[in-house]
C-alpha cells in the first residue's frame, strides 16, 4: 500500500516540476522511523533531482527545497508538506494511512504483502539459477559450509518470492583425488558388510574406539589419510584409482557411487534440519569429459597457450604477456576444478536457460570467478555478464563445549540443546508439545540472524551467549516476538472483525509500527540488489522493538470493542510482516515458547 502513497506524492511533483510521474518516484522513500520522535512518513531527496537533471546543480539545494516545498500544497491525501535539510517532508493524513496499510490483512496471513508493490516492477525476472551449500563428496558435511547454505537459501527464496523461476543446485565437490584415496582405502582397509550396516560410521565418523590399537576399529577416512603421509605406494594406489575413475572402469565407478550416495542421503538429513531444500544435486563427475571439450574450444579460439611447465593456461592479461594466466590442462593432459566449472556453467546455460547464475562461496574464491567470468566471456558467451559471485567472510571461535566444531551437526545439536536448556530455566516447556523441535527451530533462526545481521564479506567471531540471547537484537528476540504476537491473536480471535474503524488507532506507538511498514517495500527491492539479508533482519529487528512497545501501552483485552478490534488488525498485520519476512530469511516461525 505504500506505492499509493508514492504515487500520490509523485503526481503532486510532476505537476509542479512538468517532469514524468516515473522519473519522480525513485527519488521518493519511507523516512526510518525513531522511537520517541515524531517522523514525516516519506521524504523526497532533492539531491536526486539534481543528480537526474531536474534541477540546476548549480543554485543553493536548501533554497530549492524550500521553493519546492512551498508550491506543493497539502491534499486530503497529503495532510502537510515540509521542508528539512535537502529533503521535501511529507505526512499522510493518519485515518488513511491506518486504513490502506492495514486493510491487506483481512485474512491472518498476507504473503504477499509488500511483493505486489510497484516499486519492484523494475526488476527483471526471469530464470535464477542460485549455486550454494556445495560440499565435498567423501567427508563429513563440515561446519564451513554452514554460510554458503544459509545465505543461498535466502537469495533463492528472495529471488521465488519475487516472482523468479529459482533452480537451486548443490554443485557437489564429488571428482578429484581426495576419491582415489578414499577408494584406494576402502580397498584396503573397508568392509562391504560394514559399509552396507553403517555407511557413514565406516567411512567417516570416529567413535571412542578409534583410539584402540586395532586399526578394524578406525573410519576409512581417517585410516587412509594418516597411512597415505608417510606411504607413496598408497599414494599411487590412490592415483592408480582416480585414474580408473576417469576411464569409467565398472568397478571403481560402482564403488564411487556408493560413496556419493551415502554422503548426499546424509547431507540431506542435514538440509532437512535447516529448513533448505536443492532441486538438483548437480557435481564435478558430470562435466568431466565436457572439460575435455571445453579445452579444445579454447584451442579452437587460440585462447590456449602452452606454459613453460607445460599445462594449458589461458592469457588473461590486458597487454597479453602471459602475466595473468589461468591454468585449465595439467601438464598429463587432465582438466582442473576451473575447466570443469566453464564447462558446467556453459551445460547450465543450454539446459535451463538462465536469465542469471549466482554462486555463493567464500570470499578467498573471488579470483576464481573473476577467472571463469572472464575466460566464459573470451569464449563468445555474452551472457557470462549474468554470472555473479556472492562472497562471504569466515566465521572464527565457532566452538562447542567439547571443544572446536568440525561437523555441522556438531553446530545444530549445540544450539538445540542450549536453546533447550534456556527455555527450561524459562519454565516454558511445559506448555510444549515437542520442546526439542521447538528449541531447534529457534536455535537454528539464532544463528541466521546473528550471520545476516552485519555486512556478508565481513569476518565475524561466534559467541553462543550472545546469540542464544532473548533480550536484544538476535534471533530469539524474533522468534520470541512472533509467538507472543500469535498467543495475542489467539486468546482475541473473538474479536475478528472483516472491517475496523482507523480513527481509533491515533497513537505514537501505533503510528511508528504503520510509519516502519511503508519501508517493507523498499527493503525488499534493497535486498534484491545487493543480495546482502542484512537490511531484512535489521528491518523484522526494529519491527520487533516496535512492536513490543506497542504491546505495552496498547492492550487487547479489556479495551471497547471497537478499540480492541482495531489493535488487533494492527498486531495480526505486524505478525504477518514479521513471519513472511522470517520465512524469507530462511527461518520457521514458531507459534510458541
Amino acid at each position: 500500500m505504500a506505492c499509493l502513497f508514492r504515487r500520490t506524492i509523485a503526481a503532486k511533483l510532476s505537476r509542479v516540476l512538468q517532469q514524468p510521474e516515473e522519473l519522480l518516484l525513485p527519488a521518493l522513500s519511507a523516512v526510518p522511523v525513531f522511537r520517541k520522535q515524531q517522523t514525516p512518513d516519506f521524504k523526497l531527496l532533492v539531491s536526486l533531482l539534481r543528480l537526474n537533471g531536474i534541477l540546476p546543480i548549480t543554485e543553493d539545494i536548501q533554497l530549492q527545497t524550500e521553493d519546492l516545498t512551498r508550491q506543493l500544497k497539502p491534499d486530503t491525501v497529503v495532510e502537510d508538506i515540509s521542508a528539512g535539510s535537502g529533503a521535501v517532508n511529507f505526512t499522510i493524513n493518519r485515518k488513511l494511512l491506518i486504513q490502506k496499510m492495514l486493510e491487506p490483512f483481512e485474512s491472518e496471513s498476507n504473503t504477499t504483502f509488500g511483493l505486489n508493490s510497484e516499486l519492484l516492477n523494475t526488476l527483471k525476472r526471469g530464470v535464477t539459477l542460485v549455486e550454494y551449500s556445495s560440499p565435498n563428496i567423501a567427508k563429513k558435511f563440515h561446519a564451513g559450509h554452514l554460510r554458503s547454505t544459509i545465505i543461498g537459501n535466502f537469495i533463492a527464496n528472495l529471488k521465488q518470492a519475487l516472482g523468479n523461476n529459482v533452480v537451486r543446485m548443490n554443485y557437489l565437490g564429488d571428482w578429484g583425488m581426495q576419491f582415489g584415496l578414499l577408494g584406494a582405502g576402502f580397498i584396503r582397509f573397508g568392509s562391504h558388510s560394514k559399509l552396507k550396516n553403517n555407511p557413514l560410521q565406516h567411512l567417516f565418523e570416529v567413535s571412542s574406539s578409534t583410539l584402540s590399537a586395532k586399526t578394524c576399529s578406525v573410519t576409512v577416512y581417517v585410516q587412509v589419510n594418516r597411512e597415505a603421509e608417510h606411504n607413496e605406494n598408497l599414494r599411487q594406489e590412490a592415483r592408480d584409482f582416480f585414474r580408473k575413475l576417469e576411464e569409467h572402469d565398472a568397478e571403481a565407478v560402482s564403488l564411487w557411487q556408493r560413496f556419493r550416495d551415502i554422503t548426499v542421503e546424509e547431507y540431506q538429513h542435514v538440509y532437512k534440519r535447516l529448513g533448505v531444500h536443492f532441486d538438483v544435486y548437480s557435481g564435478e563427475s558430470l562435466h568431466q569429459s565436457q572439460a575435455l571439450e571445453v579445452v579444445q574450444q579454447l584451442q579452437s579460439r587460440g585462447l590456449l597457450k602452452t606454459s613453460d611447465k607445460g599445462t594449458g593456461v589461458v592469457d588473461l592479461s590486458s597487454s597479453g604477456d602471459m602475466s595473468n594466466v589461468c591454468t585449465v590442462l595439467r601438464s598429463d593432459g587432465t582438466t582442473l576444478y576451473i575447466t570443469r566449472d566453464i564447462a558446467a556453467a556453459v551445460d547450465r546455460k543450454e539446459r535451463y536457460h538462465f536469465t542469471e547464475m549466482i554462486y555463493v562461496t567464500d570470499k578467498s574464491q573471488a579470483n576464481h570467478f573473476q577467472q571463469l567470468f572472464q575466460i566464459l566471456s573470451a569464449s563468445g558467451h555474452p551472457w557470462s555478464e549474468s554470472c555473479r559471485h556472492v562472497p562471504f567472510g569466515l566465521v572464527k571461535g565457532m566452538k562447542t563445549r567439547t571443544g572446536e566444531v568440525v561437523f555441522l551437526e556438531d553446530v545444530l545439536d549445540e544450539a538445540r540443546t542450549r536453546m533447550l536448556h534456556n527455555m527450561s530455566r524459562a519454565q516454558t516447556t511445559k506448555e510444549l508439545e515437542d520442546p526439542e523441535d521447538t528449541a531447534e527451530k529457534v536455535g537454528i533462526g539464532a544463528l541466521i540472524v546473528q550471520d545476516f545481521k552485519g555486512p556478508l564479506l565481513s569476518d565475524y567471531s561466534f559467541d553462543w551467549d550472545r546469540i542464544l540471547q532473548a533480550q536484544g537484537d538476535t534471533g530469539v528476540f524474533l522468534q520470541y516476538t512472533h509467538a507472543r504476537l500469535c498467543s495475542l491473536l489467539q486468546k482475541n480471535e473473538d474479536l475478528e472483525a472483516a472491517h475496523f474503524d482507523a480513527s481509533l488507532l491515533t497513537e505514537p506507538s501505533a503510528i511508528s509500527i504503520v510509519q516502519h511498514l511503508l519501508r517493507y517495500d523498499e527493503v525488499l527491492l534493497q535486498c534484491s540488489q545487493d543480495l546482502q539479508p542484512k537490511h531484512l533482519v535489521n528491518f523484522l529487528l526494529k519491527l520487533c522493538h516496535l512492536i513490543a512497545a506497542a504491546h505495552r501501552e496498547l492492550p487487547v483485552k479489556g479495551s471497547p470493542v471497537q478499540v480492541a478490534q482495531t489493535r488487533r488488525r494492527l498486531f495480526r498485520g505486524s505478525c504477518s510482516v514479521l513471519a513472511n519476512g522470517m520465512r524469507l530469511l530462511g527461518i520457521t516461525p514458531v507459534h510458541k515458547m
